[in-house]
C-alpha cells in the first residue's frame, strides 16, 4: 500500500485556562489529547463527533493554523511540525480549508474576484491578466457565472458564499482539503447541493478531503473512513459503510439512533444520554464516555481503554468492543 498523503500521531492540543490580573494558568483545556490517524491519497475521510469533541481543532492543527503541543504530523512524507515560515507557505499550496461560515469567513470589503484571486496574488502566481483568467475559470467550475466576481459577498446567498470559499480553495491547485463543517451553516436544501459539488470536485481534480462534520447523515454520504471523536479522542474508526451497519463503540451507536428517521413508518429504537459531558480541563479516569455511557461496566471507570483493532480495518476503543460486536449489540 502507497504512503498516506496525511499521517496524524499522537496529536495533542491543550489550551491554558488563565484566570486573575496576572493571567495565571490555573488548568488547560484538553481539546485534542492523543489523536492518530492518516488519509489515503483521494480519499474522504471523516471526522465526526458532537460540538466540543475537538475535531475541527484537529483540522485545524493538521494545517498548522494552531500550532499543536505536541505530536507529529506529515504531508506526502514530510513533516509539517518541523518547517520553518517560508517552508510551510510554500506547502500551502497544498494543504487549503473550507471554512464553516461563509458569513465570517469572506472579507466583507472585498470583491468576490479579488477574495477567489488572492491565493494567487500571496504565492506570486501568473500576471494580472492571467489571475483574471483564472478566476473566471474557478467560479464556472463551482456554478457561478463569471460576470459575478464584481459583487461584494452581502450581494451573495449563504450557498454562492460556500462556493467562493470553495473557489478560493482549489485556486492553488491543492492536493488536500480540509471542510470543516462546510455545509452546516446552510439550509438543508442547498448542503445537497454543497455536497455533491465537493464529490464532484473531488473526481475532476484528484483531491483529498478530510471533511469533518457533526451530521452523520452527510458524512456516510461522502465518506470512505469515518472516525468519531468524543472529548478529544477517536473512539472509534472504520470504513464508512462499516461503521455504520455494524457500530462497536456505545457513543458511535448512540449518535446514530439519534439521526431522524424521515420515514415516519419506521421505528427506530432511541437511546438517551444522561448526564453532562465531563469538563475538558478535568476530564474523569478511564473511558470517558462512562459516565453517559448506558453499558458502563466497572473497567470502564478505572482503566482507560486503548484503540485496538476488532476487525480487519476497524478499530474500538471500548473495553467491551469484540469482534462479535458486543458492545454493539448491548445498546439494541
Amino acid at each position: 500500500m502507497s504512503q498516506p498523503l496525511l499521517e496524524v500521531q499522537n496529536l495533542v492540543k491543550h489550551f491554558p485556562v488563565r484566570r486573575g490580573l496576572l493571567g495565571r494558568e490555573v488548568g488547560r483545556v484538553r481539546a485534542v489529547d492523543g489523536v492518530s490517524f492518516d488519509v489515503r491519497r483521494g480519499e474522504t475521510f471523516g471526522l465526526v463527533g458532537e460540538s466540543g469533541s475537538g475535531k475541527t481543532t484537529t483540522g485545524r492543527c493538521t494545517l498548522r493554523l494552531i500550532e499543536p503541543t505536541s505530536g507529529t504530523i506529515r504531508f506526502d512524507g514530510k513533516d509539517v511540525l518541523g518547517l520553518d515560515r517560508r517552508s510551510l507557505r510554500k506547502l500551502r499550496r497544498e494543504m487549503q480549508i473550507v471554512f464553516q461560515d461563509p458569513y465570517d469567513s469572506l472579507n466583507p470589503r472585498m470583491k468576490a474576484g479579488t477574495i477567489v484571486e488572492e491565493p494567487l496574488v500571496i504565492h506570486k502566481m501568473g500576471n494580472r491578466r492571467e489571475r483574471k483568467e483564472r478566476v473566471a475559470e474557478l467560479l464556472s467550475l463551482v456554478g457561478l457565472d463569471p460576470a459575478l466576481a464584481r459583487r461584494y459577498p452581502h450581494e451573495f446567498s449563504g450557498g454562492q458564499r460556500q462556493r467562493i470559499g470553495i473557489a478560493r480553495a482549489i485556486a492553488l491547485n491543492p492536493r488536500l482539503i480540509v471542510a470543516d463543517e462546510p455545509v452546516s451553516s446552510l439550509d438543508v436544501s442547498i448542503q445537497a447541493q454543497i455536497v455533491n459539488l465537493l464529490v464532484e470536485l473531488q473526481e475532476r481534480l484528484g483531491l483529498t478531503y478530510l471533511f469533518i462534520a457533526h451530521d452523520l447523515r452527510i458524512v456516510e454520504h461522502v465518506s470512505d473512513r469515518v472516525a468519531v471523536m468524543y472529548m478529544g479522542k477517536i473512539v472509534e474508526l472504520a470504513p464508512a459503510k462499516e461503521i455504520y451497519l455494524d457500530p462497536r463503540h456505545p457513543y458511535t451507536q448512540v449518535l446514530l439512533a439519534s439521526i431522524p428517521e424521515p420515514d415516519p413508518d419506521t421505528r427506530k429504537t432511541k437511546v438517551i444520554l444522561e448526564g453532562e459531558p465531563p469538563s475538558p480541563v478535568a476530564p474523569p479516569p478511564g473511558c470517558r464516555f462512562h459516565g453517559r455511557c448506558p453499558v458502563a461496566i466497572e473497567e470502564c471507570r478505572v482503566l482507560e481503554p486503548p484503540l485496538v483493532e476488532v476487525s480487519p480495518g476497524h478499530w474500538a476503543a471500548c473495553h467491551l468492543a469484540s469482534p462479535t460486536g458486543a458492545a454493539g449489540a448491548a445498546l439494541q
